[in-house]
């Protein structure tokens, strides 16, 4: 079903006779469709987050079913060729970027955060499903590139956006002890991608954005997300442990600056980097 779908968002198109504020209406909502579409690992996990109680089911914690529950969805969107091999060796390298992340700031020295329930796939405090937060973007973007049929307009050389996405990561780590430095790769990354532009087709015609404001569109949903998982106890930072609160509006930025780094990943898968004109 979800097959045929796919190919019906890859081929529909309207008349071109048809009233502006008609075609706009019909492009929008495909464009919404298709969003959602691309959205499906992040929903059918989110749901399972929203959906599984604290106390767990059929006596497995909580954390350990949310585990179950990401492999279970990632390996049937493989079986029903929603993602291939490749792609899925993508989404486990976001899953194995995350886990690390993860690990370093729950540790006893830094405690940026912590996940306060029992699980028997935990490790070094960090429940294993974690890494599918991480993992989920990466899919999106697998999945948006193909149902949007991206291309990418003067991309940097790659060597460029890789150094700049290894800086990001790094600088998670490292500003806890020599200061963050975010804003100066914000900075670098706005001179890099200045000139790029993302061509996506919502429907039958072509249409362009910056690629830093898809950068930070899909860090605010992100954000949002974050605040919906602390609000449900999913995790807590150290602040929301009396009482909920909202997440600090300064993660936009770390989000804004991940989906970066999860896009030079994608960006290196061969089907993909078919796809990017990257100037002489």
């Amino acid at each position: 079903m979800l097959a045929s779908l796919d190919t019906h968002l890859l081929s529909a198109s309207t008349r071109d006779d048809q009233p502006g504020w008609r075609r706009f209406a019909v492009e929008f909502l495909y464009f919404g469709i298709k969003e959602v579409r691309a959205c499906l690992f992040v929903a059918l996990f989110f749901a399972s987050v929203l959906l599984v109680p604290r106390a767990g089911l059929f006596g497995l914690p909580r954390y350990d079913v949310l585990l179950l529950a990401a492999v279970g969805i990632q390996l049937w969107m493989v079986w029903a060729k929603l993602e291939t091999w490749d792609e899925l060796k993508a989404v486990c390298l976001f899953h194995l970027i995350g886990f690390v992340l993860e690990a370093f700031k729950v540790s006893g020295s830094i405690q940026s955060w912590s996940y306060p329930d029992f699980a028997y796939t935990k490790l070094w405090g960090v429940p294993l499903f974690s890494g599918f937060m991480y993992a989920a973007v990466g899919s999106y973007i697998v999945q948006a590139w193909r149902l949007f049929d991206l291309r990418i307009r003067h991309h940097p050389p790659y060597w460029m956006a890789v150094l700049i996405a290894l800086l990001i990561y790094a600088n998670f780590f490292t500003h806890h002890y020599i200061g963050d430095y975010r804003w100066y790769l914000a900075a670098a990354a706005l001179g890099l991608y200045a000139r790029t532009t993302v061509i996506f087709r919502p429907l039958d015609r072509e249409r362009q954005m910056p690629l830093l404001l898809a950068f930070v569109l899909i860090g605010f949903f992100i954000w949002l997300a974050e605040n919906i998982s602390t609000f449900w106890g999913v995790w807590r930072y150290p602040n929301q442990l009396g009482a909920w609160s909202v997440v600090h509006v300064s993660k936009w930025s770390s989000w804004s600056l991940l989906v970066m780094m999860t896009f030079t990943i994608v960006a290196h898968l061969k089907h993909i980097k078919a796809r990017i004109h990257v100037p002489e």
